[in-house]
């Protein structure tokens, strides 16, 4: 057993403690991390180690300051790697050249888990799996680049190439890249954006240009009587396949999809949204909602970068439509915080109240489990005030994700041993943790509870501070008429589901001068 210590020193404020209270002692308070042309990380591609490192430590220093419990970083841009791969070359957006390592070495993704995991933030690993080059004839493409090893899976369509879904060993080859990750990471999560099959692209008429996968419906779309329907099913095969893998390897790991917005428009679907845009079900051949229906994934987040009374897209209309159809699954709000700006076209953008209505308004429905910001960049910029606006009225307490209990709802054991040692104006909490707690009962951090007196209130409204594994605090001493007093300490342990255990026993600390 290893020990586990907190040292405090006492003030009469306790200035490092938080007050859990909020709206919801748990919510996902989630960014998204951009890499694909360095639009939000790192901010340029010709950056050192040390400063790769040090501009990733302020971003979480920032995430931290504001209240965000979890991040979203794009590890796979255009099957390339800000990560160590064996299967797939170091990305152009990290080292500013395909194929070229960090240098001094160092494997970023390990790192940024650990970062992360250091200031008890999710590091959820999104990839885009279907994306093979951004922007062709300009990306810098390595000789051993899978599109070039293999250009009979990919397909020009746009400026992007990208893998063609309906072959099986695309399928195969992507499903082992994030078995990799999923394998050697401490990863909390798989994440994927709404790049499936590519945007339509509008041709010199008014309709779209075609997909060029034509002869792969041929050979492999046996018992479709139309090809669109054949897409779907890829696509529902790839996100079953992919749900039933990555559990298989950890079963508590996370796994969701953040679609756009609309998922059909009630003109095509009665059961669809009172919208008039685009639907991701009908031209990028995702049905999400059998996807939540089937169990296959475990939140959604829908980019919902409308504004309240948007005449297409509503976002009133569209947060309720997705809490009538989140299925028991977790549902988070996608906010697009890089349309807030002074000179916005809409004057809703213009508006500094308009995203924090919008969260007032999801926080109303029991279905929403909390917010998705995009993108890291305007989150930087504070606009119009709204950076600080989360910081100060919406996340001013810090909470934890909510749980699955689907994945795990077991707890991990209480610590034991719970001791205090006196050290003049000083005490010095300790506790240990039972041999029981390993594997996924593991506990990952803990809580600490302070009541004044000798008894213990209730605990989701007691002032609590939420620790790492052997984190210390320290409190500045200011008055000291507070060391006449009695308080009384429990602590409670945290599994990486965020399962909290019952509180260890008691102990009681008469303080005086």
């Amino acid at each position: 057993m290893k020990k586990q210590l907190l040292l405090i020193i006492l003030s009469l404020s306790f200035a490092g403690f938080t007050n859990a209270q909020t709206n919801t002692d748990r919510e996902m308070r989630g960014i998204w991390v951009a890499t694909t042309k360095n639009v939000d990380y790192p901010s340029n591609k010709n950056l050192s180690t040390t400063q790769q490192r040090k501009e990733y430590i302020d971003l979480l220093e920032l995430y931290k300051s504001v209240g965000i419990n979890a991040i979203f970083f794009q590890i796979r841009p255009a099957a390339d790697a800000f990560y160590a791969s064996k299967y797939e070359p170091w990305s152009e957006f990290l080292t500013g050249k395909q194929g070229k390592a960090p240098s001094p070495y160092y494997d970023p993704l390990e790192f940024m888990v650990k970062e992360a995991h250091k200031r008890n933030i999710e590091f959820h690993a999104w990839f885009n799996p279907f994306r093979a080059v951004a922007t062709v004839g300009k990306a810098d493409v390595s000789a051993n680049h899978i599109s070039n090893r293999k250009p009979e899976w990919c397909f020009t369509y746009g400026v992007n190439k990208y893998f063609d879904p309906g072959i099986p060993e695309v399928q195969d080859y992507v499903m082992k890249i994030i078995t990799d990750v999923v394998e050697r990471y401490d990863i909390d999560g798989v994440h994927f954006d709404d790049y499936f099959y590519p945007y339509p692209e509008r041709g010199t008429g008014k309709g779209f240009i075609p997909l060029p996968d034509q002869k792969t419906y041929h050979k492999y779309g046996k018992g479709f009587s139309e090809i669109d329907a054949w897409r779907r099913d890829n696509m529902d095969r790839f996100i079953k396949r992919a749900n039933t893998e990555i559990k298989n390897i950890k079963p508590t790991m996370k796994f969701g999809i953040s679609p756009s917005g609309i998922y059909r428009n009630k003109a095509k679907d009665p059961d669809g949204s009172n919208t008039r845009g685009f639907a991701h079900y009908d031209y990028l051949y995702t049905d999400v909602l059998k996807w939540l229906k089937e169990e296959w994934i475990d939140y959604v987040a829908p980019q919902i970068y409308w504004n309240i009374g948007h005449k297409a897209a509503d976002y009133d209309e569209l947060v309720h439509w997705w809490a009538r159809h989140s299925y028991n699954r977790h549902l988070y709000i996608g906010h697009g915080v890089y349309m807030i700006s002074p000179t916005a076209t809409s004057a809703a953008w213009r508006n500094p109240s308009e995203l924090p209505n919008q969260i007032r308004m999801s926080r109303k429905l029991p279905q929403v489990k909390g917010s998705i910001f995009y993108n890291t960049s305007a989150f930087r910029q504070n606009p119009l005030g709204f950076t600080d606006s989360l910081r100060t009225n919406f996340y001013k307490h810090p909470v934890l994700p909510p749980t699955m209990p689907w994945l795990d709802s077991e707890p991990p054991p209480a610590p034991i041993n719970l001791t205090v040692t006196k050290m003049g104006r000083q005490i010095l909490l300790s506790w240990d943790m039972p041999k029981s707690a390993t594997g996924q009962n593991k506990a990952i951090y803990y809580g600490v509870y302070k009541f004044k007196g000798t008894k213990v209130g209730k605990i989701k409204k007691s002032t609590r501070y939420q620790i790492a594994n052997k984190a210390y605090i320290s409190i500045p001493r200011r008055r000291f008429a507070f060391f006449r007093k009695k308080f009384t300490f429990v602590i409670t342990s945290f599994d990486k589901l965020h399962n909290e255990s019952i509180p260890s026993r008691k102990i009681t600390v008469k303080l005086k001068k």
